[in-house]
């Protein structure tokens, strides 16, 4: 099947008079456009041009910023990092070195990357900020660092430990901080830290077929038996349904994206019950609209709910081509 009869129009010419990163990625994913093409190039010129991106750098080059009170927390570097490593930005690009540096001094002596966090007594922190790493944050810096291109001995511990929290029912709550627990069954996998450290070692290849897909699976599960667990709280209902950027959180957009970079889950029917969902959300031109929003983005066109996102947009037809190529 070609993946652009999925969609009730090809969006491809639409996107491609979208910001720069979006005509980047169309160009370089969808329309499969070789890195050194002219046409490229100077895509990739304006993106980085771009005030948007520009001011997003300025904030990451803040880190580690100010203490994390809660993981959905969209305006923390942290998930501003991994913003700029999905629309393209790589090791190579105007202070990103110096970004990288600032990462790897926070590393922790199991290799997980820190960040500043404040964990209240009710959580089994001390209630002051401190540098600590969580199931829930690390494979984030780590997802960023390897989508940009960053390869070295501090990388490589990093992946080693990441590998290391999986057990075969998922990732587990747990973190530098031993007595931190959230509200769940100890035994239970977390789906926001599964999906966190899946995310993050499938931009390593030879961790896919065995290590990742133990994480695979748990998120298929959860998937599977939605209307019976909710560990954690993660449930699967009407806000994890709704379309959402950037992958702040866990909803349907983020597990697909993740799940659908691994080839041999292409015919697993959960898979694709879940892509189906996020495809029946289309307009009439293939489009896709916001359907929830972190207002920390307001000024992005995945920040409002008024109109078809390009972004998001693009993010569906990956996902789709991914599933259908």
């Amino acid at each position: 099947m070609n993946w652009k009869n999925v969609l009730n129009a090809d969006p491809t010419e639409w996107l491609l008079e979208g910001e720069p990163w979006v005509r980047y990625n169309t160009l370089r994913v969808l329309l499969e456009k070789e890195s050194h093409s002219s046409e490229v190039e100077n895509t990739r010129e304006k993106l980085v041009a771009h005030p948007l991106i520009k001011s997003l750098i300025a904030e990451v080059k803040e880190w580690p910023s100010y203490p994390l009170k809660r993981h959905n927390d969209a305006k923390h570097p942290l998930h501003k990092l991994a913003v700029l490593a999905d629309f393209g930005i790589t090791a190579n690009d105007p202070e990103m070195r110096n970004i990288h540096e600032k990462v790897l001094q926070h590393q922790s002596q199991d290799g997980a990357f820190q960040i500043d966090m404040l964990i209240p007594p009710h959580f089994g922190g001390s209630g002051n900020p401190e540098k600590i790493w969580m199931a829930c944050d690390a494979p984030t810096s780590l997802y960023a660092l390897l989508k940009m291109g960053f390869k070295n001995k501090h990388v490589q511990t990093a992946i080693e430990h990441l590998t290391s929290l999986i057990r075969e029912n998922g990732v587990l709550c747990t973190g530098e901080n031993p007595t931190f627990r959230g509200p769940g069954r100890k035994s239970d996998p977390c789906p926001y830290a599964t999906l966190l450290v899946t995310k993050a070692l499938s931009q390593v290849p030879e961790m896919r077929k065995k290590t990742v897909s133990r994480g695979a699976e748990m998120l298929l599960w959860h998937w599977e038996h939605q209307e019976e667990r909710r560990p954690y709280l993660f449930g699967i209902g009407t806000n994890f349904r709704k379309l959402k950027y950037p992958f702040v959180w866990y909803d349907i957009l983020h597990v697909a994206d993740v799940l659908s970079q691994i080839d041999f889950l292409k015919d697993d029917e959960r898979l694709k019950e879940m892509v189906d969902t996020i495809v029946s959300k289309q307009d009439s031109d293939g489009r896709f609209t916001p359907e929830s929003v972190w207002m920390a983005f307001k000024k992005w066109d995945f920040g409002q709910k008024k109109a078809p996102s390009a972004w998001i947009t693009f993010l569906v037809a990956r996902i789709v081509k991914r599933m259908y190529s």
